[in-house]
């Protein structure tokens, strides 16, 4: 297992603040899993998921009249 190990004294600033975004990014993907294929939040989730698709209303970007 001695190519796994890391030699933390020769880790520069560089380094640890891409360790750090790493396991920010890693946590904050988990949570929006766990969050889209919870069960429970299946009924919001698909109250939306035509939200991109619906063209019913006009929507105003200032073109003349």
């Amino acid at each position: 297992m001695g190519y796994l190990g890391m030699d933390v004294a020769a880790m520069t600033t560089n380094d640890w603040l891409g360790v750090f975004f790493v396991l920010v990014s890693a946590f904050g993907m988990l949570a929006v899993y766990i969050m889209v294929f919870r069960p429970a939040n299946k009924a919001t989730f698909e109250s939306q998921s035509r939200m991109a698709l619906d063209d019913e209303e006009h929507i105003n970007v200032g073109e003349k009249r």
